[in-house]
């Protein structure tokens, strides 16, 4: 006959075994594998590609080009009276000094060749005389061609974005270096009035849907949800409702979800797989120790678990690690297919260091025909691809939305994440231009861009920071995959 002690050490055996093993389960869980929804690539290949990428693509953010962004955090929020700002010394932002910047950037934001900046000042004369009309006949063809080229961004209507005034004294250049995204603490009912007026307003929910996308609505039963943070933006925030039934927090909705039209379900993977990547970030420079002395951020397995964790977010987790290669690949998308507004030999990476300038452009055509190369992008061309005046009604309506979204950033309370997010939604806009400029963009020639597309050194700044972001989740997210091999 066995001892009671023998028993109960072999069942103490058994049931650590049988720990092990889910622990082992759900670590692995964690990771997306195989074909996503609504493309033909496969997330293997996009950690893979990735991997390629990184390091290149993170020294060129690094240079002195790519680390300064021109934005105004002083704008008052469009929809409600209470402008309040957080107190937190961790969402304060640190402006440069003029003399911080290098020389190129600090003339003209928003010109990025020395040819352009070189004939500035008689832009400036053909305003003050011509007040932006026709061009003054006496001017040169290149002076002409530099007012054009100057005006018109202003002028087009395919901007996805609320584009900050440059030149409003209000707006300062900020060191993205030295104010990096990360954790602030910044949390609270402030966070439910942006989050409810993207979740219910700007992602397509029909009314027939009753069921919130926010989880801080009032009135939910407070232990359905935990308090969200004001920098996870996103639509996708219902998911942290963790106590509901797998039937309501998955299924239903989801079948909800496919029954949109492509168009739709895309913009919800898009501002999805853009909280994914926030939340990523957030975990991985996380506040995890603060003394008078110093300050320790890593990376917190506890907040990535609580946010991915396939079982405590039944089941939402790799649904939204999902719509973060989602996200990738239509960024990745855009680069590609940016290409020739990069390779005319007058665009310049203007600093007004030439040995860096061309340093650095050369290392940008690197990055964007290795991003050509990618064997699987994302089609486009399968969006607004049904009857003409629909599918433009469609466009617009997609435009618009993601515009006041961009409008709603100006309601964030903490700098820091006021910062990031205008910086990642200006990115991901531009992105959108791009994807739907393609005649634009194929008109181009190496003496200067078509009639019709434009960027601003703003959203050349935007876009690929927007994208490192992206990168640098993914890359993050390995890192967890290993962290949380070692701590079962």
């Amino acid at each position: 006959m066995l001892s009671p002690v023998f028993l109960m050490l072999f069942c103490m055996f058994v049931h650590q075994g049988t720990q092990d093993i889910v622990s082992k389960e759900q670590t692995y869980s964690y990771q997306v594998t195989g074909y996503l929804e609504d493309c033909t690539c496969d997330a293997e290949t996009i950690q893979e590609f990735n991997n390629k990428l990184f390091s290149k693509l993170q020294e060129l953010l690094k240079s002195d080009y790519f680390r300064y962004y021109k934005v105004n955090l002083k704008k008052p929020c469009p929809f409600w009276s209470d402008n309040s700002h957080c107190g937190l010394r961790d969402c304060a932002v640190k402006p440069c000094e003029p003399d911080d910047l290098p020389a190129g950037i600090r003339s003209e934001s928003f010109k990025y060749t020395k040819k352009v900046n070189t004939v500035s000042q008689h832009v400036a004369e053909c305003e003050e005389a011509e007040k932006l009309g026709a061009v003054n006949n006496s001017l040169s063809e290149e002076t002409k061609q530099a007012v054009i080229d100057w005006t018109r961004h202003d002028d087009s209507t395919d901007n996805f974005c609320e584009i900050d005034d440059e030149q409003s004294p209000d707006a300062e250049y900020v060191d993205l270096l030295l104010n990096p995204e990360r954790y602030t603490g910044y949390k609270g009912i402030e966070t439910w009035k942006i989050w409810n007026s993207i979740y219910e307003e700007n992602c397509f929910k029909p009314s027939s849907i009753r069921r919130p996308f926010n989880p801080l609505t009032p009135g939910k039963d407070k232990s359905s949800s935990e308090e969200g943070h004001m920098v996870h933006f996103t639509c996708q925030t219902w998911g942290k409702i963790q106590h509901m039934e797998i039937s309501e927090a998955g299924g239903a909705f989801y079948n909800w979800l496919q029954d949109l039209c492509i168009e739709k379900r895309s913009f919800y993977r898009t501002i999805s797989g853009l909280h994914t990547s926030i939340n990523i970030h957030l975990s991985a420079r996380y506040l995890l120790e603060d003394t008078w002395y110093e300050k320790k951020w890593g990376h917190n397995i506890t907040e990535f678990k609580q946010r991915f964790d396939p079982h405590i977010t039944k089941g939402e987790g790799p649904r939204r690690i999902q719509n973060l290669y989602f996200l990738y690949l239509l960024e990745l998308r855009a680069l590609s297919k940016v290409l020739p507004f990069f390779e005319r030999p007058a665009f310049q990476l203007y600093t007004g260091n030439e040995a860096q300038d061309t340093k650095y452009k050369n290392l940008l055509l690197e990055i964007l025909n290795l991003a050509k190369s990618f064997p699987s992008h994302f089609n486009e061309h399968s969006l607004f691809a049904g009857e003409k005046k629909e599918s433009v009604n469609l466009k617009e309506e997609f435009r618009l939305h993601f515009k006041n979204i961009t409008r709603i950033i100006d309601c964030i309370g903490c700098f820091k994440c006021r910062l990031w997010g205008k910086l990642q939604i200006q990115g991901l806009g531009t992105v959108l231009k791009i994807l739907f400029s393609e005649k634009q963009i194929n008109s181009i020639s190496d003496s200067g861009p078509s009639k019709r597309f434009h960027l601003t050194r703003q959203d050349i700044v935007a876009l690929f920071n927007a994208f490192g972001r992206v990168s640098t989740s993914l890359w993050e997210l390995q890192n967890f995959m290993e962290l949380l091999k070692t701590t079962h």
